[in-house]
């Protein structure tokens, strides 16, 4: 069953200088479970695809459709609301809170959203026993190498049971081995939960672990 579906969907930048069209009627279909790699040179428009299909930003024309919602059609604050239940963010910068200890930067999305400290706090050691940093988690982030804190970062995308989780570059900042072992957790976790995974990568490594590669070229999707 998709729980993507993408129709005719074209974005354009307008500087007032000059037009950048980003994506240029774009029809793309993805199931869900399913773990995808969009690739591609750089400026094909791979990471404004995920901007619009997760709707960070807007389109100029078409439909995207993510578990039945048309998600252009949502106002900002509804928008807001389904990212913050149904979808989790992985980049290549971790973006973690220096200030906050392991486990106190995953369980912040939870109670972000209202949920109980205790609660939230109940998940947030839960999922980073999945990702293997149980014994990490009072730490702060600079304590941890690199692969340990995209692990968390990993964590703090998934600890909402997310049905998608979109990640931009998510190896980007990595050697290839340790690139090699966030894909490992990625994929296990893929498996266990049956989370569909979008992931815009330049790496060939790390497109081979995935299901199927979407590639893109000036803006559309290469058949």
């Amino acid at each position: 069953m998709d729980i993507i579906n993408v129709k005719g969907v074209h974005k354009t930048y307008d500087t007032g200088k000059v037009k950048v069209h980003a994506l240029r009627g774009v029809n793309l279909n993805i199931q869900e479970g399913e773990m995808v790699a969009v690739m591609g040179p750089s400026g094909c428009g791979k990471t404004t695809l995920l901007n619009c299909l997760s709707g960070i930003d807007n389109i100029d024309e078409g439909g995207i459709f993510v578990k039945g919602n048309q998600i252009p059609k949502m106002s900002d604050k509804q928008r807001t609301k389904f990212r913050a239940e149904e979808m989790g963010f992985v980049f290549q910068a971790f973006n973690l809170l220096p200030v906050l200890s392991v486990v106190e930067n995953v369980e912040l999305p939870l109670l972000v959203s209202g949920v109980k400290q205790s609660t939230a706090r109940k998940k947030a050691d839960e999922i980073l026993e999945l990702v293997s940093l149980a014994d990490q988690r009072a730490k702060r982030p600079m304590e941890l190498s690199g692969g340990q804190q995209q692990r968390v970062a990993v964590a703090r995308a998934l600890v909402n049971s997310p049905a998608i989780v979109w990640g931009d570059e998510p190896t980007g900042n990595l050697d290839s081995e340790t690139s090699m072992e966030i894909m490992e957790v990625l994929r296990n976790l893929n498996k266990q939960k049956r989370q569909t995974f979008v992931l815009v990568t330049h790496s060939d490594e790390v497109g081979k672990v995935t299901d199927r590669i979407i590639r893109m070229r000036d803006g559309i999707i290469e058949d």
